[in-house]
């Protein structure tokens, strides 16, 4: 009877250590496909009623797509742009974050600085401080015979840093959209530690159906390292219409969840443990022949 009752104090004390290791290695994350209209003030009301939702469903973390103030469209960017920290849906993040109590990675937003203007991404703090800020580094220059031409440079100016923080153990890097093409800027943030990559996007039509969750999926496969991606919901001509299919996708390349076109949301726990499982089964890291070839961070701004 002793003996039975030990090995039962060692099964609970098992099990709660078990849970506290799954807690310490876990995070909650809310992605939010947003309906955006050309009404900035109400793009940002709909955008807070989610991160209200978002923190009603326990989530830590809540995410915002691309453009999710305002119209996409390089005619839109002048009319919608704002400066950072100061300008409005800065305030309104800033407010909610505090709110809420949870980190906001408002998707992007045009900013204006001096006569520039850059496609950018802020993340904010429970305090409601601005941790950080990315600026899209790959400007959106395509031209699809026939489909789609589109050139963010007529009006954007390109970024030229990477962008990383922690959250609740969770080293974050930040691309925004076309970023995701560019298998590099996913490994130096590899190289950098992270164990997430969160790309806010917009793909449209003839781009979105052949190639965003590839994208995906490749990236988090040959990085070992969760990817979402969060898209607008789709809107209606006339202008820029996006594929929406906002996704979550895990180191093994599983797609965990997937939207359709519609405005939704997203809510997940992400399990840590999972990064550093794939990491050791398959240590593709330090088998690379980096006497052979290398990424490496050319920081000359």
């Amino acid at each position: 009877m002793v003996h039975l009752c030990h090995n039962l104090i060692i099964m609970l004390h098992t099990k709660i250590l078990k849970q506290s290791i799954r807690t310490m290695s876990t995070l909650r994350l809310a992605l939010v496909q947003l309906a955006v209209g050309d009404d900035k003030t109400k793009n940002l009301t709909r955008a807070v009623d989610y991160i209200e939702q978002a923190k009603k469903d326990r989530a830590n973390i809540v995410v915002l797509p691309e453009c999710f103030n305002s119209p996409y469209g390089t005619s839109h960017f002048p009319k919608y742009a704002e400066e950072i920290p100061k300008g409005q849906t800065s305030i309104v993040l800033s407010d909610a974050a505090k709110k809420n109590n949870i980190y906001v990675i408002g998707g992007t937003i045009p900013e204006r600085d001096g006569d520039k203007l850059y496609n950018t991404c802020t993340i904010w703090g429970p305090d409601g401080k601005m941790i950080t800020k990315y600026r899209k580094m790959h400007l959106f220059d395509i031209d699809i015979k026939g489909k789609i031409t589109f050139r963010e440079s007529d009006s954007l100016t390109s970024g030229n840093s990477l962008t990383t923080f922690e959250i609740m153990g969770c080293k974050i890097g930040i691309g925004i959209c076309y970023d995701i093409r560019f298998e590099e800027l996913a490994r130096l943030y590899r190289n950098q530690g992270c164990q997430m990559l969160i790309y806010p996007g917009a793909f449209n039509l003839t781009t979105g159906p052949l190639h965003w969750s590839l994208l995906q999926r490749s990236r988090a496969n040959d990085n070992q390292l969760y990817v979402a991606c969060v898209s607008p919901a789709r809107g209606s001509l006339p202008g820029y219409i996006a594929w929406g299919h906002t996704q979550l996708t895990n180191p093994w390349g599983e797609i965990l969840h997937e939207l359709d076109s519609t405005e939704d949301m997203i809510v997940s726990d992400i399990d840590l443990k999972v990064v550093d499982e794939v990491r050791a089964q398959i240590p593709i890291f330090s088998q690379r022949r980096t006497d052979l070839y290398n990424t490496i961070w050319n920081n000359l701004f």
